[in-house]
C-alpha cells in the first residue's frame, strides 16, 4: 500500500501540467512494465500458463494494466489527487465483495460491520481533507468505473497467484497487455509527443517500475496467502496515505483532523483484518 499510495499523486504530477497526455502516462508505464515481466519470466524460465489460466490472466490484465491505470490518469487530468482519493476509498469494500463472490469466502459478521466502518471512515477522511465536491463529475464516474476494473483485477489475480505465484501472475498480465499497450502508446506519442523535465521521467519510471510491476509483488502474494476478503481491508490505510503524499507534494489541503482521521481508518483495517473465517 506504501507503493500503490503515491501512484495517484505521482500520476496528476506528470499529467497536471498537459506535458505527458494521459493515453501516454497509462499505456507508457505499461509498456515499461511489460518489458520488465518479459525479462524476469525469461531469465527464470517460468512455465507457460495453460487452458483457462490464459482467459484468467486476461480478466487480470483488463482489471489493473489497462483499466485502473487508464481509467484513473484521465480522472487525474482534471481531478485532484486527494479527491480522488474519496472514490479509491471504495476499492478495499469492492474488493472484499468480490473476493467473496470469486473465491467463495465466507467471513464472519464482525468482517462486514468493520469493513463497512472503515469504508465510511475512508471515505468521510478522504471527503475532508480533499475537499469533497457535491455531485458526481465526469472524473468521479472514471475514478467509480476505475474501482470496479481494479477489484476484479484484484480478486482474480489473488486466486490466480496461488496457482502461478505473485509476481508470475503480473508479470505474464503484463506481457498478455504489452502488444495493445505498446500500439496505443505509439499512437499517444503520434498524437501528443510527451514532454518533461526530468523529474517528470522520474516520476513515470515510477509509475512503470514500482507501480506497475513490484508493487504487485508483495500484492498479489498477500492475498494469494489470504483470506483474500480480510487482506483486502488492509487497503483502508491507502487513502490516508495518498492524501499525506498529495499535501506534501501537491501542496492540497492538510489539516488537523489527520491524525484522528487516519486512526480511524488504520483501526478499522487491522480489526478486520484480524478478523477470522468461520
Amino acid at each position: 500500500m506504501v507503493a500503490f499510495s503515491l501512484t495517484l499523486p505521482f500520476t496528476r504530477m506528470v499529467v497536471g501540467d498537459g506535458g505527458m497526455s494521459p493515453l501516454f502516462v497509462s499505456c507508457g508505464r505499461a509498456v515499461v512494465a511489460a518489458m520488465l515481466a518479459t525479462v524476469a519470466l525469461a531469465a527464470t524460465r517460468q512455465r507457460l500458463p495453460h487452458g483457462s489460466q490464459w482467459a484468467r490472466l486476461a480478466i487480470v490484465a483488463g482489471g489493473v494494466v489497462v483499466g485502473f491505470p487508464m481509467l484513473t490518469s484521465f480522472a487525474l487530468a482534471t481531478a485532484s489527487a486527494g479527491h480522488s482519493a474519496v472514490v479509491i476509498a471504495l476499492l478495499p469494500a469492492v474488493t472484499a465483495v468480490l473476493a467473496v463472490l470469486r473465491g467463495h469466502e465466507r467471513p464472519r459478521t464482525s468482517f462486514w460491520v468493520m469493513a463497512a466502518l472503515g469504508a465510511v471512515a475512508a471515505v468521510t477522511f478522504a471527503s475532508i481533507q480533499g475537499g469533497g465536491r457535491g455531485g458526481l463529475h465526469g472524473s468521479d464516474l472514471l475514478l467509480l468505473a476505475a474501482v470496479l476494473a481494479c477489484g476484479i483485477g484484484y480478486a482474480e489475480g489473488g486466486l490466480l497467484a496461488r496457482e502461478l505465484g505473485a509476481w508470475q501472475t503480473i508479470s505474464w498480465a503484463l506481457v498478455l497487455a504489452g502488444i495493445p499497450m505498446a500500439v496505443l502508446t505509439g499512437v499517444s506519442i503520434a498524437q501528443h509527443p510527451p514532454t518533461g523535465t526530468p523529474l517528470d521521467w522520474t516520476l513515470f519510471g515510477y509509475l512503470g517500475v514500482v507501480s506497475m510491476f513490484l508493487g504487485f509483488f508483495a500484492w498479489y502474494r498477500g492475498l494469494a496467502i489470504g483470506p483474500m476478503a480480510q487482506v483486502s481491508q488492509v487497503q483502508l490505510v491507502q487513502p490516508v496515505l495518498t492524501i499525506s503524499w498529495a499535501a506534501l507534494l501537491l501542496h492540497e489541503q492538510l489539516t488537523w483532523p489527520t491524525a484522528l482521521g487516519g486512526a480511524a481508518v488504520i483501526a478499522c483495517a487491522g480489526v478486520a483484518v484480524r478478523s477470522r473465517l468461520r
